[in-house]
């Protein structure tokens, strides 16, 4: 018997997002409209609306649903504005659904390849690149990123725009912690805690060793 995949998409939005105090609706509603599974190996369409981040290419995952639907709802994306997502294929496609221009940045390889196919046939614009870097481009209302660093690059934070909004999982043990980062007026970035999240970190970027006395 074939998986009901819109019937999980549904159950993951009641049980994993709306129960998680996600109340945004046009988050709910992209979440419900974006396969998941199109991000998934071949195989594993299964894992896509599990409670459980999920590796889509080595050392790269789609975060737990629960994990990226609060971490969009706190940057509080809006049509109109400019997103940029950093190694979040899923992330890029829900925003994109909400209506904002949005830029994905995935490492060269295979991450870079499975978020083209599956986002073929949408408006986002993939970029390649060295994910701690950015590039030249900045001013973004929103910037997401879909796995965990051990400390956020401060290229990413440049990247924000005046008013802008940067949702990232900062992880250096069992447990990390998803912080938000808000740009003010005075151009300097504010930096607040959310909630507890425990996804993988990102490959490449190295927890540091803890010391032992």
């Amino acid at each position: 018997m074939a998986l009901d995949l819109s019937a999980a998409r549904e159950n993951m939005v009641e049980n994993q997002v709306r129960t998680n105090d996600v109340t945004d609706l046009a988050i709910q509603d992209a979440m419900r409209a974006v396969a998941r599974e199109r991000f998934c190996p071949p195989g594993k369409s299964y894992l896509a609306y599990a409670e459980a981040a999920v590796e889509y290419a080595p050392g790269f995952f789609l975060m737990e649903p629960r994990v990226i639907a609060k971490l969009l709802q706190a940057i509080w994306p809006q049509p109109g504005q400019r997103a940029l997502c950093i190694a979040a294929p899923y992330a890029a496609a829900v925003l994109n659904h909400m209506g904002l221009r949005v830029t994905l940045l995935q490492p060269d390889g295979a991450a870079s390849e499975v978020a083209a196919a599956a986002l073929a046939g949408t408006d986002v614009a993939l970029r390649s690149g060295a994910l701690i870097e950015v590039g030249e481009e900045h001013g973004f209302d929103v910037v997401v990123c879909e796995g965990a660093v051990p400390q956020t690059p401060p290229a990413w934070i440049s990247a924000i725009a005046v008013g802008g909004r940067l949702g990232v999982v900062e992880r250096h043990g069992p447990v990390g912690k998803a912080r938000l980062y808000m740009r003010g007026v005075d151009g300097l970035a504010a930096a607040r805690e959310l909630f507890d999240a425990t996804s993988p970190i990102l490959q490449g970027f190295v927890t540091p060793p803890a010391f032992v006395f």
